[in-house]
């Protein structure tokens, strides 16, 4: 019987281990909340930045998690300018996925992992595929760019 429970133990906290792989949370110093993003832009004087996501099925959406968005140098300095913010289109949370459904359709989304740049009063001034710029520094610069860009306007 002992041998029974401590296998059923190790399946059970096997499948919660690939369960909470598969559905990354969001990463630290990152938001979810499209609405109070721009409230708190407004009041900090900063740009936001969003990128819409399929967390658990995008092969360069996963690859920029990794290797980008959830790196504390990116957050860190990405976070000077920038209210960070995650709109995620999982396929293992359809809630998630028709919760942020109505801002794919509103800002045109044609594939992922699309990043766009508002300024704080909610108007967009550039968008691009994240995958562009696969390193922290190549991303982080292309930011300051269309940040300097957008000022010149």
């Amino acid at each position: 019987m002992m041998k029974a429970i401590t296998w059923l133990a190790s399946v059970t906290v096997g499948v919660a281990a690939l369960s909470s792989s598969a559905f990354a949370t969001t990463p630290a110093g990152w938001s979810t909340d499209l609405d109070k993003a721009f409230e708190k832009a407004k009041a900090e004087k900063k740009s936001v930045l969003v990128e819409f996501t399929g967390s658990d099925w995008c092969p360069p959406c996963i690859a920029m998690r990794k290797n980008v968005f959830s790196k504390k140098e990116f957050v860190d300095a990405a976070s000077k300018k920038y209210i960070l913010v995650e709109l995620d289109f999982p396929k293992g949370d359809k809630a998630l996925a028709e919760k942020n459904e109505p801002f794919a359709k509103k800002y045109k989304i044609e594939g992922f992992p699309t990043v766009i740049l508002f300024n704080s009063e909610g108007k967009e001034f550039t968008r691009f595929f994240a995958s562009e710029f696969p390193k922290t520094e190549d991303f982080l610069k292309h930011i300051d760019e269309a940040l300097v860009k957008k000022d010149l306007d």
